[in-house]
């Protein structure tokens, strides 16, 4: 039930961080630079890439939640609308829900029930049905997040966003706790969510759990977007893929090889005028450590590599 108009498109994002350091010296850190997705409705966008490649910034800049000392620039649009800031707020937790990384987004000081159905009484089937699939018995609805176990509060917090009338759910790493039947299972509610025209963006470790559920993968690298590809292209192998850090992830998957590639990315706020991946790409070139390559259209995907082909 896929539309081709994107549900939600950034472009282009950048966030940069305002520091100080000793003596009230002020600088500006940049962590996400020209990082770009689409998602459409009745699709899943995975979002794969190491930790600190700004998986979740994303997450956060897209609903508007931000810290104080952050500044983003680029474009967002919902539906076709700029998303602006009034409207990020409109559309929070009611259009756009977030499974959060973190446990601590559940209120300590109320009953499960209450917070998987935002208070409202008509969707206490839902939720039910939700939980009980995610292997969570009805008692647990009167029960308090302190009275879960972490892999319980986990299935709670995921309840939260999926029983919701959310167009877009943004999964931030919404299966680590959970046993892999639960974490399938979860996948599979987003799927069916997906296929009934909703829209989804996975942020994700496990490429092979997102491998089965998902319609595209975005891979980030050190706060950008270096591939955009369909799932077929990483189940058809290397050859498919259009980037170089693409191919390595790939490879270090278990069942192919877990082959790491030596270096360490960027750290956080390194500023370097070309290709982010270029010290560690076996196939750079001297215009690589120059120039910084734009996002372009290759074999129906997009790649961030002057010669991806």
């Amino acid at each position: 039930m896929k539309n081709d108009s994107p549900l939600l498109e950034v472009r282009d994002l950048t966030v940069s961080f305002h520091m100080y350091n000793r003596g009230l010296d002020r600088r500006v850190q940049k962590v996400i630079s020209d990082l770009s997705i689409t998602v459409a409705p009745g699709e899943i966008l995975a979002v794969a890439g190491s930790s600190g490649s700004g998986k979740s910034l994303l997450a956060h800049a897209v609903l508007g939640i931000l810290p104080d000392n952050a500044e983003a620039s680029g474009a967002m649009f919902y539906r076709g609308e700029p998303l602006t800031a009034a409207r990020q707020r409109e559309l929070r937790g009611r259009d756009i829900a977030l499974i959060p990384q973190s446990v601590a987004y559940l209120d300590p000081l109320m009953r499960v029930g209450p917070q998987v159905t935002g208070g409202k009484p008509e969707l206490a089937s839902r939720a039910r049905e939700v939980l009980a699939r995610l292997g969570l018995a009805p008692a647990v609805e009167r029960l308090y997040p302190f009275q879960l176990s972490g892999g319980m509060a986990r299935r709670v917090l995921f309840s939260t966003a999926v029983v919701s009338d959310a167009r877009l759910i943004i999964a931030d790493e919404p299966t680590p706790g959970m046993h892999l039947e639960q974490a399938v299972e979860a996948l599979s509610v987003l799927r069916e969510l997906a296929d009934g025209g909703r829209g989804v963006v996975l942020i994700t470790h496990d490429i092979d759990l997102a491998l089965q559920v998902a319609d595209r993968i975005a891979v980030f690298y050190a706060g950008t977007t270096v591939e955009q590809a369909p799932v077929a292209d990483f189940l058809a192998g290397p050859e498919a893929l259009r980037h170089p850090y693409s191919r390595a992830l790939w490879a270090a998957m278990p069942q192919n090889g877990f082959r790491p590639i030596p270096g360490f990315k960027p750290g956080t706020g390194e500023q370097h005028e070309g290709c982010l991946f270029a010290p560690r790409c076996s196939e750079r070139t001297g215009k690589c450590q120059r120039e910084r390559p734009p996002l372009r259209r290759v074999r129906g995907g997009l790649v961030r590599c002057g010669y991806g082909t």
